[in-house]
């Protein structure tokens, strides 16, 4: 029987990157998870410690919690906890649950012996590209909304008050998966299956395009950072996606021949008449849209990653790819929303 070789405390547990990550690795670890009560529990692999960021009470608790049964020596500290909100909107809770929260965590960790504390940031702390160029490590810092802001404001306060302890700064793609779960992509499906009418019309520039990445990739990273984490340096910011980012245009066609068998034109519309018509559409009765003013300006950005660096420190690179992620992915939602839908009709 292998035992355990340490204890992995992994923040945000029941959510679908934490409760992929225990799932790994519960395999060679035993592994803590923290998350608010109320929400799913994290998988069986895990102890379940009830914990809310915002409150210092709470915090303590759990890391004596920690403590009692595990001892003060923790291999790793995965941290996915943290507050999102796709609206582009301001909201304190970023403060509050982010950036605070992340500072009562690491405040606490000061009493245990920490190996690694790798923090789940994003890609999109950096200033967008252009198509041609690609996004290093080195590549200017510039959050245009709020989440990314919240993401790069708690890097700076974990660079001033980690002391001792290592940290990986993981700036993550979009996380898809096979049966999507990925909000903005799972709306674009929605829109082209619905035939709705905006589903046509796109405010950015139809080439430009945001990097994603598989869920199965992203959760070896995790564990390739765990078992390599001596072989690190003590301050590690790391890009992490796929080579390949498909443009707007090309998911569009990509999503259309998938679901109905045909091309599915987009038309760029100017930024202002788009950012006229989601406020119309956020007046108006019946179901929230998605699309919100506040994101009409990001539309255009784009985001393509060198990812040679984490490639070359993990001897890893993705096993999934825009060209065979995608159609994977389109193929099993498809599916399901036409069973869905014949179902309920």
């Amino acid at each position: 029987m292998n035992l355990p070789q340490g204890v992995i405390l992994v923040t945000g547990s029941s959510g679908l990157i934490g409760s992929a990550v225990i799932k790994r690795l519960a395999r060679d670890f035993q592994v803590v998870g923290f998350d608010r009560e109320g929400d799913p529990y994290p998988p069986t692999e895990a102890e379940c410690v009830c914990v809310d960021v915002t409150s210092e009470e709470s915090v303590q608790a759990g890391l004596s919690r920690l403590r009692y049964a595990y001892g003060e020596h923790v291999t790793s500290v995965i941290h996915l906890a943290a507050y999102y909100d796709f609206s582009a909107e301001p909201s304190p809770k970023y403060e509050a649950v982010t950036v605070q929260g992340t500072e009562r965590l690491l405040r606490g960790l000061h009493d245990f012996q920490v190996e690694q504390f790798i923090f789940s940031s994003t890609m999109l702390v950096h200033a967008p590209s252009q198509p041609g160029e690609r996004i290093n490590e080195e590549w200017p810092l510039e959050p245009k909304w709020p989440y990314p802001e919240s993401k790069l404001k708690t890097e700076e306060l974990i660079r001033a008050q980690r002391g001792t302890i290592p940290v990986v700064f993981l700036r993550i793609a979009g996380v898809y998966d096979d049966l999507c779960h990925s909000i903005p992509l799972a709306h674009q499906i929605q829109r082209i299956f619905e035939r709705q009418f905006t589903s046509h019309f796109f405010p950015g520039h139809p080439a430009h395009g945001q990097a994603f990445l598989h869920l199965d990739d992203l959760v070896e990273v995790f564990a390739r950072l765990v078992t390599r984490r001596n072989q690190l340096a003590p301050e590690l910011p790391l890009l992490v996606g796929e080579p390949e980012t498909l443009s707007y245009d090309e998911l569009q066609h990509t999503f259309g021949r998938l679901i109905h068998g045909e091309e599915w034109e987009t038309i760029q519309v100017p930024e202002k008449i788009a950012e006229a018509g989601a406020w119309l559409q956020d007046q108006l009765p019946g179901e929230e849209p998605f699309i919100k003013p506040a994101m009409i300006e990001l539309a255009d950005d784009h985001y393509a990653l060198d990812i040679s660096k984490v490639c070359t420190l993990l001897d890893w690179e993705p096993k999934h790819t825009g060209s065979l992620g995608f159609p994977g992915v389109c193929n099993e939602l498809t599916r399901i929303i036409t069973k869905i839908s014949v179902n309920s009709g």
